[in-house]
């Protein structure tokens, strides 16, 4: 019998990661120009000219029979409906997977209208999703900013995680002579940099791992909102520059993320030279803005830092919370009265209570009060119809009027009350 213990084969994640509609297409593509080509990219769109100018291998063209691949035109109900048509070949997409990203920008029609329904055949598939979109610049009008609204809380309940990038926000981190091209391109590096620090977190060896079955534990079926904050720093006092670029994330409000946050994800990046101590300082800094949620870190170490080390932040809260209404004021405002994104996130009125099953017992009873109630029943039976009758009053002298003849008409006395003139009784 031999004493050696046969070799653990290392299970791989299965992941896929979907682009969806004009944005989410765009974001996929500058994936698939990065290390991310190993993993499997999928593209899905109402538009066939669009699709044969990405670079991507596996494309789903929905709803070819309906407008023959020539688009939505921004119709967010006609792209629900081509993609519940097709919902068959949506779930053959994402079979076997057990982690789904899609990547999507919301205002438009086809991302807006068919991400929730590729996010249902995911879970029908058994995956956890986790939705990575965009929301329009404040420039791109109201009616991208309302279709923007809708399609988040729309997809908020359908997926496990929703990961929101303003674009709004994201200009102010963008300097003033930013072309249009480079704006979206920045939009498609951060999205890139987010999925793959979340990535690095479930399957890079590190000094603390958290792996698929901790994310799936923390996830799955909260239908979460989530602000999310990357950063790179290299150095002698980089794990200070990180700390302080993290925290001037517009996408954090200055930390009021952080402390409205019940879980809060970290990872962290880094060569052989990571320390303790930079991981300590780190640390501790976040969780002095964390007041009540859950900080899980996940470190890697990555040879090719070349000395920087990477910080991937994602704060979450639960869907009723206001953690993305908050961090997108500007446009809320200029959207709705209750806000781009906390019109979906208010607490929903109180709830009437039902009435009460149990019914209090008759209060207990006497020989007297039974003979009380026996009496009053046998003269309600005994005198069936109440009599009027006249009260013996004393006669009172009418004074000065005694000698006045009475009031007769048509033989009545007018100064006898009428009711006893007539005869009717009172109750």
């Amino acid at each position: 019998m031999s004493d050696e213990l046969p070799a653990i084969e290392p299970i791989a994640l299965k992941v896929k990661i979907i682009g969806v509609g004009g944005a989410g297409s765009a974001a996929v593509e500058h994936m698939a120009r990065t290390d991310f080509r190993q993993l499997p990219l999928a593209l899905v769109h109402t538009n066939a000219r669009v699709l044969e100018q990405r670079a991507v291998d596996t494309k789903l063209l929905v709803g070819i029979n309906r407008t023959h691949g020539l688009g939505t035109g921004g119709d967010l109900e006609l792209a629900r409906v081509m993609g519940e048509n097709e919902l068959p070949r949506l779930q053959e997409l994402c079979q076997g997977a057990e982690l789904v990203f899609i990547i999507a920008g919301l205002g438009g029609g086809t991302g807006t209208g068919l991400t929730p329904v590729l996010a249902k055949a995911a879970k029908d598939a058994g995956a956890l999703v986790i939705a990575m979109v965009t929301t329009p610049f404040d420039f791109e009008g109201p009616r991208r900013m309302k279709q923007a609204q809708h399609g988040l809380n729309t997809l908020r309940a359908a997926v496990d995680a929703v990961i929101c990038i303003p674009n709004q926000k994201l200009s102010k981190l963008l300097d003033a002579n930013t072309t249009i091209v480079d704006a979206f391109a920045h939009t498609n590096e951060l999205l890139s940099r987010s999925l793959r620090g979340i990535w690095q977190m479930l399957t890079r060896p590190g000094l603390i791992n958290v792996d698929f079955a901790y994310l799936y534990s923390v996830l799955r079926g909260r239908h979460v909102e989530s602000a999310l904050a990357t950063a790179e720093a290299q150095g002698e006092n980089r794990a200070r520059d990180i700390i302080e670029q993290v925290l001037a994330n517009p996408f954090l409000d200055g930390g009021q993320a952080l402390a409205s946050a019940d879980q809060v994800l970290v990872s962290l990046t880094g060569g052989q030279d990571l320390t303790l101590a930079e991981i300590n300082r780190i640390m501790e800094t976040l969780n002095r803005h964390i007041e009540n949620g859950q900080l899980i870190l996940g470190t890697a170490i990555d040879r090719d830092s070349g000395g920087k080390i990477t910080l991937t932040l994602v704060a979450s809260r639960n869907a009723k919370g206001t953690l993305l209404g908050e961090s997108s004021g500007e446009m809320s405002r200029s959207v709705t009265p209750a806000g781009e994104y906390t019109s979906s996130f208010i607490e929903d009125a109180a709830t009437p209570r039902p009435h009460p099953r149990f019914v209090a017992p008759p209060p207990a009873s006497t020989p007297e009060r039974a003979r009380e109630l026996m009496d009053r029943k046998s003269v309600r039976r005994k005198g069936s119809k109440w009599t009027q009758e006249l009260l013996n009053l004393e006669i009172v002298s009418r004074g000065r009027f005694e000698k006045s003849e009475p009031t007769i008409h048509h033989g009545a006395d007018l100064d006898v009350p009428t009711y006893i003139r007539r005869g009717v009784p009172l109750n």
